[in-house]
């Protein structure tokens, strides 16, 4: 399983937007040396608010199937208590945010899993290796995981044997996840988050589920409370290794309204199946090795087909976003219609907060841009909860730093001049490097529209 290296990043060159000029990056705010890098202290985490019907069709599709489409004959999961261990040049966000990912698994899924002690052969090895020398083997991932291995070069002497085939696993027992060590600390915990929660259950992303890391979409940063209960079913005493799918069809509805109370009071919503030409069109908009015009065709035919197919939920919103997020850098008015579509779209949706956060983001680019400040300061405020909530710091960075700039517009530079600050602590967790974070204020710097001096 992989965490897919999706080719548009998070945020775009919005400067795109407003051509940048001399006086417009004089006005920046210029620190030689950046504020400390700020962390998330206390995770928020909201109960799914869904049917435990649906939660349990959800928990079918994503145990006993994986991403290639391939089928899991039966569930396989570790038996007894989880050891964890860290190899390679791990930083200390890592480790500090493998340490809070470990309490938040115990506590919210209630899977007794520990760090491995001193030379104890762990059940999963975390390994941090070069970026670039991870996707030589898989150029197409974030990072990802591989059972019955416990190094790198385990790995790489097994990676084409059936050792690592996840179709022939009879059970758990040792389980690798390997991330870069080059990257911001957000994205090291964003593999943590992921690749940790498969290593331990289900194998399967699904498009359509709104409230999970579970989703290709990867708007969700850290595991949801969805993902702890689908985790903590998925341990429970009724689960065990050899569960086949109709055994735990028969188990669930009992067992989530014993685990999730609320959920049985809740009106099953029907969903529909997620067509394979729609993923086949998202994955070409968003993938590596394809030219910018057939990326924004495709764009168009995923919206086509889930409008036709009337998927009228994530799937057609997130077709929204990609179209805005590739047509940015040529067709500004394509973009701003795709995000203007996109956020009517998740605004008809439960719980598609923080995606609506990422549209808002850029709307509220389009609308400093054009001189709206208060405008585009009332947006922001308006997702900011939301968004450290979610603790995503690079998207609550960039919100920082487009207030900030909508404050200095307005007159009020002793505001502008702490949130900015806010802002660049945010940033060293979400984008890394020093260059990187002055990179993205200049980007929105260059948003502001000229203002006579004086």
């Amino acid at each position: 399983m992989t965490r897919k290296l999706l080719i548009l990043p998070l945020l775009l060159l919005m400067a795109a937007c407003a051509a940048p000029s001399p006086e417009v990056a004089a006005r920046k705010t210029a620190l030689d040396a950046l504020p400390p890098m700020k962390t998330f202290v206390t995770p928020v985490t909201t109960p799914p608010g869904r049917s435990n019907t649906d939660i349990a069709r959800d928990f079918l599709d994503l145990s006993f199937r994986m991403e290639s489409g391939r089928v899991l004959p039966f569930m396989t999961r570790f038996e007894g208590p989880v050891t964890v261990r860290v190899a390679g040049n791990a930083s200390t966000s890592l480790n500090r945010d493998l340490n809070t990912l470990i309490n938040r698994l115990r506590t919210e899924a209630a899977i007794d899993i520990r760090r491995a002690r001193s030379g104890e052969q762990a059940n999963i090895t975390v390994q941090a290796l070069p970026r670039a020398e991870l996707q030589r083997l898989v150029p197409q991932a974030a990072c990802f995981v591989a059972p019955n291995v416990s190094s790198w070069s385990e790995y790489r002497r097994t990676r084409r044997s059936s050792a690592v085939d996840w179709t022939l696993l009879r059970s758990r027992e040792r389980i690798a996840v390997f991330l870069p060590s080059d990257v911001s600390p957000q994205e090291t915990r964003d593999c943590l988050h992921e690749e940790i929660a498969q290593a331990l259950g289900p194998l399967n992303d699904l498009y359509r589920l709104s409230d999970s890391v579970f989703n290709d979409d990867n708007f969700h940063a850290v595991l949801t409370g969805f993902d702890m209960l689908i985790l903590r079913a998925y341990y429970a005493p009724e689960m065990r290794n050899g569960t086949t799918r109709a055994q735990a069809a028969a188990i669930l509805p009992a067992l989530l309204n014993r685990l999730n109370p609320a959920g049985a009071r809740i009106a099953s919503r029907p969903v529909k199946a997620t067509p394979r030409a729609w993923i086949n069109a998202m994955e070409t908009a968003l993938g590596p090795g394809v030219s910018q015009a057939n990326r924004i065709r495709a764009a168009l035919a995923a919206i086509e087909i889930a409008q036709n197919e009337g998927l009228n939920d994530t799937r057609l919103a997130f077709s929204q976003f990609a179209l805005g997020r590739l047509a940015l850098g040529g067709d500004v008015k394509t973009a701003l219609n795709a995000f203007v579509s996109a956020e009517a779209t998740y605004a008809n949706l439960r719980g598609a907060g923080i995606h609506r956060a990422h549209v808002t983001m850029h709307l509220a680019a389009f609308t400093l841009s054009s001189g709206q400040s208060q405008a585009a300061l009332d947006m922001i405020n308006a997702n900011l909860r939301t968004v450290a909530a979610a603790e995503n710091a690079s998207l609550l960075a960039t919100m920082l730093m487009i207030k900030a700039e909508a404050l200095d517009a307005l007159g009020r530079g002793a505001e502008a001049k702490s949130v900015r600050l806010d802002s660049l602590g945010w940033a060293r967790y979400g984008f890394g490097s020093d260059q990187e974070v002055r990179t993205r204020l200049l980007d929105i710097v260059a948003l502001s529209p000229e203002r006579p001096a004086g």
